[in-house]
Parts: structure tokens; C-alpha cells; sequence
């Protein structure tokens, strides 16, 4: 028997090319309108959370670890501004290696004619400071009083003597104190010296690997990024060295003769810790003119303002000739973004965290040029009008208009 058996056309069926080309006219609904977000799910936030976890632990561990990164910080810096050296040695036919001994040798034998023509001056003067030093503050006092007698008014406004005599002299405890302490630790001063004398060998010798595994951690689309950051910091450090040592060399011989000159003693002592003052930025050079300025205001008053001049003058040289011509643009960073570096590094890290100042802080720059303002197309001239334009409160033409 014939069944007739209704005949589906391709019409018909669902999910066929008819059907389709009807769905196709109408509007497809999307899942998501245009503006709207992503909620936050239950799977994101745990590993939002567990990201947060490991950031914390991250922190601990790297304050609990803090000696040995800062170690390594400063032998990295180190490697950072002797690897041109090494770098213009070998392409001069000296091979790596002979290239690390031959700068080895000559760094110790500059360190050796340093300590042999500083050191015994530079300690007997130093044992002679501080064999004065309580005459120095007696001057200092009767000098205050006598100016007080002749000026009764200012007399109430200034702290009581014997009260700042007896907060120094507690306050002298624990400097010994605290120099007891520091002695017990120069033997661990010496095991870290010569450790990081060792890794600064390794790394000079052989720093390929440590440049290909900095590499390979960045993602292809940020290695290039990396690259160019990597580079600019090695060029820069070596600026940043060699204009410290340059600038504090001339600073040091010029505080040191006009300060001999004028009768200011001891030089030698005042002009090696202009010198040292040097490495801390902005607050180094001031902070090290303390203890001159304390010496020649025991001598008189007149003493007291040759040396402040001395110290203007050497300031001033140093900041209008020395640091342009030096340094010329090879750091550019801004004073305000040096001095909050060097404030927040040294409270992080004492002074080796402000020695390291303006490395961290040439850091961040290079990090924020080349990783995000690079790719961007930005208009350098509309963008220093826009800010003269805030600097100077002129009102927007558009905005003035309407």
C-alpha cells in the first residue's frame, strides 16, 4: 500500500540555507550592547585574589631579602657603567677576559695611590677634628652668649644652652653606641665586599646570559620595548658615573684649596666629604657643607662668612658650569623627580637607597617612555602649549566664546 508521505522542501528544514537567508535579514541580537562591561565573576575574583596573595608575598619577601637585593642592585649598577669600558677594550682586539683583568689592575692600582697619598693626612687631620671638637662648641657657646648679652630680645627666643649641651651629650652615647654596633659588622662588611667583587667579575666576564634571560622573560610584542630601555640605562649609568666623578673631583679640590685658603681647617677632611656628598643628589652637597660652616662660626663671625661664601661660590659653579657641561643631557631628568627619589629612597634604604636615587629614578623614565608613551602618537607641540597655557592661567579661547 502507497503512503503519501508529505514532501519537505530545503525551504522547510531548519538551519538550511532558506531558513538561514530569513535570519540573515532580521537584526542579529549580540549578547553584550555596545558600552556595556563584563560582570565580575566568581572565578575573576578568585584570581584577582590569589594574583593580590602573591604581590603581598612578594613585598615580604623582597623587604626580608632587602641587604642581598640592594647588593645586587649596586653590583648590577657597577656592571652597568664598567661594561662600556670592557666593551671599547674588545673591539680593540683585547679579548673579554683580559679586558676584565686589565681594567681589575688598573682600578687597584688607582684605589692603592689614592689610599697611600690620602689616608694618613686625611686621618690625622680627621683624629684632629675630633680632638677639637668640644673646643669648637665652646666657642660656639661662649660666642652665643656674648651675642645674646648685646641682644637680650633674641636671648628668649633661642633654646636654653645648658639644655642643648646636656641633649648633645646624651645624644653622643648613643653615637658611640651606635659606632660599637657598626663595628661588629665589619667583618660581614668585608665577606659582602668580596662577594659582590666576585659576582661583578662573573657578570663582566660573561653577561650574556643574563641579558638573554632578561629578554626571554619579556613578551614578543614588549621585547623590542625592552631592548631600547635596557640599553639607554647602560648608556646612561656610565654618563651618570663617570659626570659624579668628574664633578665631585673638581668640587672636592676647589672646596678644599679656597677653604685653605681663607684658614678654614681641616681641609683635606671637608674637601673628601664634598667629595663623598657628591653621590647623594640635591641634598648630599648641602648637607656636607655643615660641618665647615660649624668650624669656621667657632672661628668668628667673619670666618663664618668667608666660608658661606666659599661654599656659594663652589655651589654655584657647580650647578650653573659643571653639571651642564659634565652631565649635558644625558640624564635629563627633572630636580623635583631627583629629590622625591632620593627622599623615598633613603627612607627605604638608608644610604645606599639614596646613592641609588637617581639610578632608580632614571629607571622610571626609561620604563615609562618606552613602554607607554613610545607607542603613542603624541603631538609634542600641542601638548607644550596646552601646559604653558595651565602654567600661565590663560583661558580657552572656546571656552571664553561660549
Amino acid at each position: 500500500m502507497a503512503v503519501n508521505c508529505p514532501r519537505k522542501t530545503i525551504e522547510d528544514e531548519p538551519g538550511t540555507v532558506g531558513n538561514s537567508l530569513d535570519l540573515m535579514s532580521d537584526p542579529v541580537p549580540s549578547k553584550m550592547e555596545e558600552g556595556d562591561h563584563v560582570p565580575l565573576t566568581y572565578a575573576d575574583l578568585k584570581r584577582w585574589l590569589r594574583l593580590l596573595v602573591l604581590l603581598i608575598l612578594a613585598a615580604c619577601l623582597a623587604w626580608i631579602l632587602k641587604p642581598i637585593l640592594l647588593l645586587f642592585a649596586v653590583v648590577i649598577l657597577l656592571a652597568m657603567v664598567l661594561n662600556p669600558v670592557i666593551a671599547s677594550l674588545e673591539r680593540k682586539g683585547i679579548k673579554r677576559g683580559l679586558a676584565v683583568l686589565l681594567l681589575a689592575v688598573i682600578s687597584v692600582g688607582v684605589l692603592a695611590l689614592v689610599f697611600w697619598l690620602l689616608i694618613p693626612p686625611l686621618l690625622e687631620q680627621l683624629n684632629e677634628l675630633i680632638r677639637r671638637t668640644p673646643e669648637y662648641w665652646n666657642r660656639l657657646q661662649t660666642q652665643a652668649e656674648a651675642f645674646s648679652q648685646h641682644y637680650p630680645y633674641i636671648q628668649n627666643a633661642l633654646p636654653d644652652a645648658e639644655k642643648v649641651v646636656n641633649t648633645v651629650g646624651a645624644r653622643i652615647g648613643e653615637v658611640l653606641q651606635l659606632l660599637v654596633q657598626s663595628t661588629f659588622h665589619i667583618v660581614g662588611g668585608l665577606f659582602g665586599a668580596i662577594f659582590a667583587t666576585l659576582l661583578l667579575v662573573f657578570i663582566l666576564i660573561n653577561p650574556e646570559p643574563l641579558v638573554t634571560f632578561y629578554l626571554k622573560l619579556i613578551p614578543d610584542r614588549h621585547r623590542d620595548a625592552a631592548r631600547r630601555a635596557l640599553l639607554r640605562l647602560t648608556l646612561q649609568m656610565a654618563a651618570w658615573a663617570r659626570g659624579v666623578v668628574i664633578n665631585g673631583t673638581i668640587t672636592a679640590l676647589s672646596m678644599g684649596l679656597l677653604l685653605a685658603w681663607i684658614g678654614v681647617q681641616p681641609a683635606l677632611v671637608f674637601a673628601v666629604i664634598a667629595f663623598l656628598g657628591e653621590f647623594v643628589p640635591m641634598v648630599g652637597p648641602v648637607l656636607v657643607s655643615v660641618p665647615a660652616l660649624f668650624v669656621a662660626l667657632s672661628m668668628g663671625v667673619d670666618k663664618f662668612g668667608l666660608a658661606l661664601l666659599v661654599v656659594l661660590f663652589v655651589h654655584q659653579v657647580e650647578t650653573n658650569l659643571l653639571i651642564p657641561f659634565v652631565f649635558g643631557r644625558a640624564m635629563d631628568l627633572n630636580p623635583v623627580s631627583i629629590l622625591f627619589f632620593t627622599l623615598a629612597m633613603s627612607s627605604l634604604f638608608g644610604l645606599t637607597g639614596a646613592v641609588l636615587a637617581v639610578p632608580a629614578a632614571a629607571m622610571f623614565k626609561i620604563a615609562i617612555e618606552e613602554f607607554y608613551l613610545h607607542q603613542r602618537q603624541l603631538n609634542e607641540d600641542q601638548i607644550a602649549a596646552q601646559a604653558k597655557q595651565i602654567i600661565y592661567a590663560r583661558a580657552d579661547p572656546e571656552t571664553t566664546r561660549q
